[in-house]
């Protein structure tokens, strides 16, 4: 088992990838509400779906901030190319609120490209290439009772609290994310190499 200590005396950029992953699942599993949230989704949620995003990131910046910080949506995502109505995920998202009392905002990948305007994607993990910030691209699922991460990019950064744009994202979106979501007031040990053009 990974132990925090071993991240503070070794850097996050020489714990390897199993490391880093081993260390984020235990981390999870330490969480009540993350851990209920992923039970919930693999009852009631879309098949092959995962929790996404700020599920996951935030988590590790709480942990490496000493800080507990309450999710203001909790993000469901999966990829269904013959069923892309917005209301379906809507009914996914009455399901799981009825379980459990949670912010779910559940997105089926196979239509976001539209949002964005973009080529379809062909999977869960096309889609999460594109996002914003490669600190976000990232997810976890309950499967048999194991957890399953899915990172599109190295984890080292993350534990490491830097935050990077995605070469592949649209310009301009990491900036004005990074504003408008006030990333650097809440979680200060933050480093991206944009933070001097920012402020």
């Amino acid at each position: 088992m990974v132990a925090n200590d071993k991240l503070e005396s070794r850097g996050p950029q020489q714990v390897s990838e199993t490391e880093a992953v081993e260390l984020i699942k235990n981390w999870l599993k330490q969480d009540r509400m993350r851990m209920q949230a992923l039970e919930c989704v693999a009852n009631l949620g879309p098949i092959d779906a995962w929790l996404a995003a700020g599920f996951v990131r935030n988590l590790v910046w709480d942990k490496l901030h000493g800080t507990v910080s309450r999710l203001s949506d909790i993000d469901v995502i999966y990829y269904e190319p013959n069923d892309t109505s917005e209301v379906t995920d809507k009914a996914y998202e009455a399901k799981l609120v009825a379980a459990l009392d949670l912010p779910w905002s559940v997105k089926n990948q196979a239509r976001m490209h539209l949002k964005n305007n973009h080529q379809p994607y062909v999977s869960v993990s096309d889609a999460m290439s594109y996002w914003p910030e490669q600190q976000t691209a990232l997810a976890v699922r309950l499967r048999a009772g194991e957890l399953q991460l899915l990172n599109l990019f190295p984890l080292g950064p993350l534990l490491a609290l830097e935050l990077s744009p995605n070469p592949k994202s649209t310009p301009g979106v990491f900036e004005s994310r990074l504003k408008a979501k006030n990333w650097l007031a809440d979680y200060p040990l933050i480093k991206t190499p944009l933070l001097e053009t920012l402020f």
